[in-house]
């Protein structure tokens, strides 16, 4: 493959998301340090946390609009700049406070990136599906690296080293798309900001059949996929017996799955359609999670035909198979979006659509 100044900017795109992404993750492994040296309940900083998360999802929406008015490549700029800025802020908060604060600014921050970078690739690529795969890789990609990487840091040097880790690979990423994303021209530079706030414009989006069913696939498909992410290995420990050190194993392994699956699957749908590789990758997890919970009965389905029982490892490694293809989802969904917007209407759009499914959805 001939290396292109698009290769530059999707390379660059899904660096600036491991960011965006690596920041919050590093955060959680050392909670109980944080605990320890505020004096606080798991309450309060639960409550932090999830602050961040809901205001990831707020700021989705204005990034759209910003974008618009002022080309993706600054707002990208911005978002992890602005992370970079924010993961220092945290490092060396002195009361809980702000630590909260600058967790939930964390979260205003970070959220600018995700659906201004997929408007970002829909101007470069025309295999959209494949190119917004790849970008997820991010995602994914800091699942794997930053629990190690923060818990490593955090129990040798304290849990601020551990939460600044984010810096260090912000800023080099910061300073490469700089360098080598050239200035995008914004789509509305002229339109007044408020304009794209009115109500009904936005409601006559979402309205939309082409828009309101999937946004309702994806917000049911974030609600699971989110409780997944929240709670496999607790349920591996609590209800399946397994030890803590398998069960953070078989996350990681079900990260690697969604890594893989995320890239394919938005291949897939560049060349089978949307719908049928969405629809697939939900089956697949529905059939991944039933799987997870009938595993006891799920192992012995070749008995009653003279065969013997599966392994119990074996069966855990199908389930958690398919539930890795099935949270891949997105990178099928976000094209699908896409299709369904105009030009015009596809960085404020997209930014919509990204705030509504993942603020719903992340009550699973």
């Amino acid at each position: 493959m001939n290396w292109r100044y698009r290769h530059t900017v999707l390379t660059l795109c899904m660096l600036a998301f491991f960011v965006t992404y690596f920041a919050r993750l590093a955060i959680s492994p050392v909670v109980p340090l944080i605990i320890d040296d505020f004096g606080v309940s798991n309450t309060a900083v639960g409550v932090a946390l999830s602050g961040m998360w809901f205001a990831y999802g707020l700021s989705q929406f204005p990034s759209g609009i910003l974008a618009d008015r002022f080309g993706e490549r600054r707002v990208i700029l911005v978002a992890v700049g602005g992370t970079t800025a924010m993961s220092l802020a945290l490092a060396v908060v002195p009361v809980f406070p702000a630590f909260v604060l600058a967790a939930v600014l964390l979260g205003l921050v970070a959220g600018l990136h995700y659906a201004v970078a997929t408007t970002l690739l829909s101007r470069t690529f025309d295999d959209l599906g494949t190119a917004v795969g790849i970008h997820s890789l991010g995602g994914p990609l800091a699942g794997l690296v930053a629990p190690v990487a923060a818990t490593w840091v955090g129990v040798r040097y304290g849990w601020r080293p551990g939460v600044a880790l984010a810096a260090v690979v912000g800023v080099p990423i910061f300073l490469l798309f700089a360098r080598r994303v050239r200035p995008t021209e914004p789509r509305r530079p002229d339109q007044p900001m408020a304009e794209r706030l009115q109500v009904g414009p936005l409601l006559e989006l979402v309205g939309r059949r082409e828009v309101l069913v999937p946004l309702v696939v994806a917000t049911l498909g974030t609600y699971v996929a989110q409780g997944v992410i929240s709670f496999l290995p607790t349920f591996l420990v609590e209800l399946r017996g397994y030890d803590p050190a398998f069960a953070g194993g078989v996350f990681s392994a079900f990260f690697v799955v969604r890594a893989g699956a995320q890239v394919g699957l938005g291949g897939l749908s560049d060349r089978l359609g949307r719908d049928a590789s969405i629809a697939a990758a939900l089956l697949s997890g529905a059939l991944g999670l039933g799987g997870l919970v009938a595993l006891p009965d799920l192992v012995r389905l070749p008995v009653p035909v003279g065969l013997p029982a599966l392994p119990t490892v074996g069966g855990l490694g199908i389930v958690v198979l398919l539930a890795g293809l099935g949270s891949s989802f997105f990178s099928a969904i976000d094209p699908r979006f896409m299709d369904a917007l105009g030009d015009a209407e596809r960085g404020a759009g997209l930014g919509l659509i990204r705030t509504v499914h993942p603020v719903l959805g992340s009550a699973g």
